[in-house]
């Protein structure tokens, strides 16, 4: 399944602002700044971690170098790791 992922990169610690599960669309801060990829690999270990899955699972499948990303999750992947960050329970 595809996730997309609206980066807010060089924010002052990475969390989720907004959840949309009916379009499966995230929009993420990250601490890490966009150069040399930094901001990619962040984003994907955010999106791990609030997944309960390992990074290696995941994959960008579009906007290396945008603010807006297709991440590929794999199929059957619980999303409710992102309900709970929004309420601002976990992804501190």
């Amino acid at each position: 399944m595809l996730l997309l992922v609206k980066v807010k990169p060089g924010a002052r610690r990475n969390e989720v602002r907004a959840w949309d599960p009916g379009t499966l669309t995230l929009e993420l801060a990250v601490s890490a700044p966009p150069v040399d990829g930094k901001a990619n690999a962040a984003v994907l270990t955010a999106l791990a971690d609030l997944l309960g899955c390992a990074p290696s699972r995941l994959s960008l499948k579009t906007g290396a170098s945008a603010r807006i990303k297709r991440v590929e999750v794999p199929d059957g992947t619980d999303l409710k790791g992102l309900v709970v960050a929004k309420r601002g329970d976990a992804g501190r």
